[in-house]
């Protein structure tokens, strides 16, 4: 028969302990993980940043753009649009597409204008991706919009 085990003081205490290691193991992987792909710093000074926003803001909203994006056939569709819904061809276009949490996947798109949207060849896996664009109107306007794009399987 086999023998009783009693659970005393120390087998509490190893048990106890155990858990918090445990604990304090899965908190630091996930403190070294957030810290290994935070993809940086957005701008330098935000309170200087902030000063000129309003005045950016209403800039960007005065040209009317819309900008949609889609991944079709092995192809990257940039759509940019005016008030009116005709394309519009920026005057620069910027661009950075890569994944919301990392910046592993980041590569900036050779984008070409088609006569209706900018078009560029990028095979993309599934899941969520961001178009970080950068564009300036033939007037010189700046023009800033991150844009979200899914990609089914």
């Amino acid at each position: 028969m086999a023998k009783e085990r009693k659970l005393t003081g120390w087998h509490a205490l190893a048990i106890f302990g155990g858990c918090f290691a445990v604990i304090i193991s899965v908190n630091l992987v996930l403190a070294y993980s957030a810290i290994s792909t935070f993809p940086g710093v957005e701008v330098d000074n935000s309170y200087v940043a902030s000063q000129h926003f309003d005045e950016r803001r209403a800039d960007q909203e005065s040209l009317g753009w819309t900008v949609d994006a889609k991944a079709t056939g092995g192809l990257l569709i940039l759509s940019i649009t005016d008030a009116d819904g005709r394309p519009v061809q920026a005057g620069t276009l910027d661009a950075v597409l890569g994944r919301a949490t990392h910046v592993q996947d980041d590569r900036k798109p050779e984008f070409s204008f088609d006569g209706k949207a900018y078009v560029a060849r990028e095979s993309l896996r599934p899941g969520n991706w961001n178009i970080r664009m950068k564009a300036t109107a033939l007037d010189g306007t700046p023009f800033e919009q991150r844009v979200v794009l899914k990609v089914e399987s």
